[in-house]
């Protein structure tokens, strides 16, 4: 048999990023070739109304590793790595945001953990003790109060979940992904409880990560009362319909 060419898969959601797409793939491309991995990126346009779309074919021309997929409509960023993950050929599949405020060498950190650990999952974590960041105070303090919410009702042996940096063995996270139903925020929480659940192990890793946005980026209180809301109801079908259960299917190889 064949072996896939494709080791990595680097997943990257993208909504009105017109200012900062082009030099995350550049970036992205150059770390990859310095680093003699085989790769490809997978750039999601999540519904643009910007120039990000027009900016990514104009980058799939100069940079053969990236692929463009298209949402016509703004669906989420969980729906959009759900989507983009349908084309991944990788043994490994990585989430990477496209603003760049976390620079995507930080992958190469997450493979040797991982390959070291024996883990499946690699998850970034701002709270990790090596992590370096300058974060908005009352961005944090909402960070900390969910983690706290999380850690209580779901039992995860990492501090941060919604960290845009995260390696996964491929075989999990396709096994995972077709059961997922949150489209935006708590999505990364229901991966990563399910893949607990599944017996999967996940570790965390320190980033770095430079922030380019204001007190709560593109996140106002309408969006961490639906969080809220999406999180109470990953509780429910994860302890009480147990409605993952039924829909989890092992992927064989």
């Amino acid at each position: 048999m064949k072996r896939n060419p494709v080791q990595f898969s680097i997943l990257v959601p993208a909504y009105n990023e017109n200012e900062h797409i082009l030099d995350n793939l550049k970036e992205t491309c150059r770390v990859f070739k310095e680093a003699g991995w085989k790769f490809e990126v997978i750039v999601v346009d999540d519904g643009s109304s910007d120039k990000t779309l027009t900016k990514l074919y104009q980058a799939a021309k100069k940079l053969p590793p990236v692929r463009v997929k298209r949402h016509y409509q703004n669906h989420g960023k969980g729906r959009a790595l759900k989507f983009g993950a349908r084309f991944a050929r990788g043994q490994y599949i990585a989430f990477l945001d496209a603003d760049l405020e976390l620079h995507p060498r930080q992958l190469l950190d997450f493979y040797k953990r991982l390959e070291k650990s024996g883990a499946d999952v690699v998850v970034g974590s701002k709270w990790h003790p090596e992590s370096a960041m300058n974060y908005p105070f009352f961005r944090g303090i909402i960070s900390r109060i969910y983690y706290l919410g999380v850690k209580l009702f779901f039992q995860l042996p990492i501090r941060d979940t919604q960290t845009g940096l995260k390696l996964f063995k491929a075989k999990v996270l396709k096994e995972i992904f077709p059961a997922m139903s949150v489209q935006k925020y708590a999505f990364d929480l229901e991966i990563l409880a399910n893949v607990q659940r599944r017996g999967y192990r996940i570790i965390e890793a320190p980033v770095e990560v430079l922030f380019r946005r204001n007190s709560l980026g593109r996140i106002g209180w309408k969006d961490l009362y639906k969080t809220f809301l999406d999180t109470a109801a990953i509780f429910y079908r994860l302890n009480i319909s147990k409605i993952y259960d039924q829909r989890i299917k092992p992927v064989r190889g």
